[in-house]
């Protein structure tokens, strides 16, 4: 069985003036799994018709923003020509390479209904080799991901990577496993995970027990060993959890504001290039 080496909570942080996230990673104990750089829980919020909210244009480069939008639906738009919705189940990647904006919050329509809007964006790093390729987006549908570890009372599907004899439909630079779904209150799920990487496991909400040992209650992020084959996990109630796992970037990491790069003085080129007009203009 893979031990678990942390548990960090996701404490609240301001990311804009009318955003706040819950953050558990990094944090204060624990800096990165890397590729796993920023795990970001936002919400769930209740958007009330006619409100206005959303992120405007910002700049990135040197990593991927990969959202999984729990409920409600969002806007994601940027300079490379990309212009898409996301929906309650779907999810979405946009690699940032050598530089883009984007701009992203709940749909007009959201906004004029309201409803409620949750989702989880993390930010994924790219291999040194790779930071300063072309920008590309994809995204994939609820519909589209593949169901894995399939029993009665389990509801997994996978958007990444090659697990369970699936294949996930985001594909990335590093071998990287994501899978997120639901699991009824008293089932267990032994999840394999490949060893000597990165498993990493999300408890979006609900309280679950870990290796007939230890339980872990909703909006903490577990960090398992890198010794063992799998681990256990049993909902103690209803419960939403989201798998990750990767092979391990074995590169310095600099991250700063909006950039993931190698060093200091790379995020400082960022940052210049970027009050220079060099990452291009968003309108929207």
């Amino acid at each position: 069985m893979k031990k678990i080496e942390h548990i960090l909570y996701g404490r609240e942080k301001k990311i804009t003036e009318e955003e706040t996230v819950r953050q558990s990673l990094p944090t204060k104990e624990f800096r990165f799994a890397n590729p796993f750089i920023v795990v970001h829980h936002a919400g769930p919020t209740q958007i009330v018709p006619g409100q206005q909210v959303r992120i405007h244009p910002h700049p990135h480069r040197g990593f991927s923003p990969y959202t999984f939008m729990l409920q409600g639906e969002g806007f994601h738009r940027d300079n490379a020509g990309n212009d898409e919705v996301i929906k309650a189940g779907g999810v979405q990647w946009m690699f940032s390479g050598r530089g883009i904006l984007h701009s992203e919050g709940p749909t007009a329509e959201m906004l004029k209904a309201g409803g409620v809007q949750e989702l989880i964006q993390l930010w994924i790093n790219a291999p040194q080799a790779n930071k300063w390729d072309k920008p590309f987006y994809q995204a994939a549908t609820r519909d589209q991901l593949p169901p894995v570890l399939q029993q009665e009372g389990v509801n997994l599907r996978l958007a990444s990577g090659e697990y369970d004899n699936q294949t996930g439909p985001i594909q990335n630079f590093t071998p990287i496993i994501s899978a997120v779904g639901e699991i009824t209150a008293g089932r267990q799920v032994l999840f394999p995970a490949t060893p000597g990487y990165w498993t990493l496991l999300y408890v979006i909400k609900g309280t679950v027990l870990v290796n007939n040992s230890e339980s872990v209650g909703q909006h903490n992020l577990i960090v398992f060993s890198k010794e063992g084959e799998e681990f256990a996990v049993k909902a103690m109630e209803d419960a939403q959890v989201l798998f990750l796992s990767a092979e391990p970037i074995d590169e310095p990491v600099a991250a700063k504001d909006n950039f993931v790069m190698n060093t200091p003085e790379e995020i400082e080129q960022a940052m210049e290039d970027f009050k220079q007009g060099r990452f291009g203009e968003l309108d929207y």
